[in-house]
């Protein structure tokens, strides 16, 4: 009977220290694995981050994330590519010069789309120009920034629209800002601007020619990943993607609801901060493997890959879960 007791007794401790072992763990993720960092510009697209944030769904979710603000494309690449920050929002584009070489990031989720009538981009005419359809813009140089995302959704809009390329003319001002001063004091007669800012140049007298709302698998800005970060903190990853979709689903019940917040974090111009249309997001979803085969013909037309690379280096199913 001694015997018996003293096992029981070892038995009994074990439990206790094995519960509170459990007890001392934290209920979803690793504490090591839980912080991430994650660059974002100050534009429309990161709406759903911020209200996940304002509340509280990533600390529901177990997670600590920060936002890196950056204020431009460079300075976000440069964090990447420095390993100082775990993901980025970014674009289709951007994620193939990362992987030229070695798959270094995945695209995890579209943060964004044109969807309605809530366009990404659009290509506008300067004040008194005269031009007001595409074919006005044959051999007439439009603002982009070359080599990105606004380059091709320019080439492809208008080729859309009936230009052939040899009639789709470009000039360099990566520069959004100044790309819009130009514009608007009339230096150049064309440019292709991002929401909200094109709003405010439509407001202040420029003149629509074209713009993505119809062809939405042109104009997308997603969510990457570092291959090391997704390896490292995949269920971090998985919880932030739940809460920046939780959030990005509310915000398309009631848009305007959210205007407060928009204002509060991201850049809008005055002369529109309460007419810009809160647009609508997407909602767990990645490209299409067509989607990253336009882009490759696109960038290896232009010299800028040799070879396409392939759909499944570059974006992951694998965090299109279900509620």
């Amino acid at each position: 009977m001694k015997r018996i007791s003293i096992i029981q007794r070892v038995a009994m401790v074990s439990i206790v220290l094995l519960i509170i072992g459990l007890l001392s763990c934290p209920a979803t993720i690793s504490a090591e694995s839980t912080t991430l960092k994650v660059a974002l510009l100050p534009i429309p697209d990161v709406l759903p981050f911020h209200l996940a944030q304002e509340k509280g769904y990533f600390t529901e979710a177990g997670i600590d994330v920060k936002a890196i603000p950056v204020a431009s494309p460079i300075d976000r690449d440069q964090l990447m590519q420095a390993g100082e920050i775990d993901g980025m929002l970014t674009e289709l584009t951007t994620t193939a010069y990362f992987n030229r070489d070695k798959v270094q990031i995945k695209i995890v989720r579209i943060a964004r789309s044109p969807i309605g009538t809530h366009p990404l981009f659009r290509v506008l005419s300067a004040p008194g120009s005269g031009i007001t359809k595409p074919s006005d813009l044959a051999g007439i140089p439009i603002a982009v920034s070359k080599n990105t995302i606004i380059e091709y959704v320019t080439d492809r809009l208008l080729t859309a629209k009936g230009l052939r390329p040899d009639q789709i003319k470009k000039k360099s001002v990566p520069v959004i800002p100044e790309r819009f001063q130009l514009l608007m004091q009339g230096q150049i007669k064309a440019a292709t601007l991002p929401d909200p800012l094109a709003s405010s140049a439509l407001a202040a007298g420029a003149m629509e020619v074209a713009e993505d709302s119809a062809y939405p698998e042109l104009s997308v800005s997603v969510l990457s990943f570092s291959t090391a970060s997704l390896e490292s903190k995949g269920e971090a990853v998985e919880a932030f993607l739940k809460a920046w979709d939780r959030a990005a689903a509310e915000i398309n019940k009631a848009p305007d609801a959210h205007r407060e917040l928009l204002l509060k974090k991201i850049r809008v111009p005055k002369n529109v901060q309460e007419s810009f249309a809160i647009p609508l997001f997407p909602v767990r979803k990645v490209p299409s493997a067509e989607q990253w085969a336009d882009v490759m013909d696109w960038m290896i037309a232009k010299g800028l890959l040799k070879n396409p690379l392939s759909y499944e280096g570059s974006v992951s199913k694998q965090y299109l879960f279900k509620d």
